[in-house]
């Protein structure tokens, strides 16, 4: 990371973990002025699942170490008006959507962003895996150097003009050294373990959590070729490629094998499950997106690109093609498993983040299908 050419501010979000607290560090030794900011995002009465009093803790221990300021605001209204409707709505619609991709854009790089710069922040931070080239006309976004930590997935919607005030200590490193840089400052969170699954549900059970917002909506599950085999328990409970929590375990005539989620049937509010992890009705060769988010605008109405549907997946070669209303479909150069609508196509040239949209369609992969066959 460049030293700091003059003393500016810079906030960093301090969430109680390793990372942001390495971060910090990372940019007192730069040379920065730096001050923490501790985001309560979400507010409940749950105390066995809610953890934002013990992060807050956690961040206030961080910051006394590191002898920095510690702010702290409530974007717990924001979030529910501006991720949490919109979590809830995609699901209703049968859809599974990621509320960190908008947690990012509209909390975290939005709300979070204005507000340090109302207390005199130059610059924010965070402890996001990611890099920023500075070197083009405009902040590009690039991966992380560390593939099994890379976070731009999630930044891909975050809004160009944003990166201009934005910094990621942690862009070079792997998260070991980041744990090992913890130790070795005392900072007592350098063992702690990482957060997992969505942020504001906590390690509770995920269907009950649902069930508290939404009317679950019971239905038939059946084979591809339309035999019954159950009841399940509202479409929005399950996800393409689900293999956990279906029921059907030891069904008669049907054998051993395990039973995935390979479609869901909205109209007759109907699941559709197959045996076989590598069943033909799991995979797809194209989809289409809703509207683009672009971070680089594209120059060809056709280009080749590197795209992944879901975090930590491996680069996927595929063919572009922008539509009309700044849409795309994508075609892929193999059959890829388990797409699925309301999760983000992001796409890659190399290193750098070209953007992404929202996944409304895919297509069968007839590939597969004959394979089958």
């Amino acid at each position: 990371m460049t030293p700091a050419k003059h003393l500016q501010r810079v906030i960093v979000g301090l969430s109680g973990g390793v990372d942001s607290a390495v971060a910090a560090d990372l940019l007192l030794q730069a040379g920065y002025h730096v001050e923490g900011l501790f985001m309560f995002n979400w507010q409940e009465d749950e105390e066995a699942y809610c953890t934002a009093a013990d992060d807050f803790q956690d961040a206030r221990r961080v910051a006394e170490t590191l002898g920095i300021v510690l702010h702290r605001a409530d974007f717990s209204d924001e979030y529910r008006q501006r991720v949490f409707d919109y979590f809830l709505e995609e699901y209703a619609a049968g859809r599974t959507p990621n509320p960190d991709v908008l947690c990012n854009r509209e909390i975290k790089f939005g709300v979070f962003l204005d507000y340090a710069k109302r207390l005199g922040a130059d610059l924010v931070a965070t402890g996001h895996y990611a890099r920023i080239d500075r070197s083009t006309p405009q902040p590009q976004l690039l991966k992380g150097r560390d593939q099994n930590k890379d976070q731009s997935y999630f930044l891909h919607a975050v809004e160009r003009a944003a990166f201009e005030h934005v910094l990621f200590p942690l862009g070079d490193l792997p998260k070991q050294q980041v744990r090992d840089l913890a130790w070795s400052r005392g900072l007592h969170n350098h063992a702690r373990k990482d957060s997992t699954g969505i942020c504001f549900i906590g390690e509770r059970p995920f269907a009950e959590f649902l069930s508290g917002f939404l009317p679950a909506k019971p239905g038939p599950i059946v084979a591809p070729d339309g035999q019954s085999l159950g009841t399940h328990q509202g479409l929005m409970f399950y996800t393409l490629g689900q293999r956990q929590g279906l029921g059907l375990g030891g069904m008669r005539d049907h054998g051993e094998g395990a039973w995935y989620v390979v479609r869901k049937d909205l109209d007759r509010n109907t699941l559709v499950v197959a045996q076989g992890h590598s069943h033909p009705w799991l995979y797809s060769d194209t989809l289409w997106t809703g509207k683009m988010h672009w971070l680089v605008t594209p120059t060809r109405a056709r280009f080749s690109c590197q795209v992944k549907t879901r975090y930590r997946q491996s680069d996927q070669a595929a063919t572009v093609e922008c539509l009309d209303d700044d849409r795309i479909s994508i075609r892929f150069d193999a059959d890829q498993r388990a797409v699925t609508p309301g999760q983000y196509a992001v796409l890659y040239d190399a290193d750098v983040c070209l953007g992404g949209g929202v996944i409304e369609r895919t297509a069968m992969a007839h590939r597969s299908v004959a394979a089958h066959s």
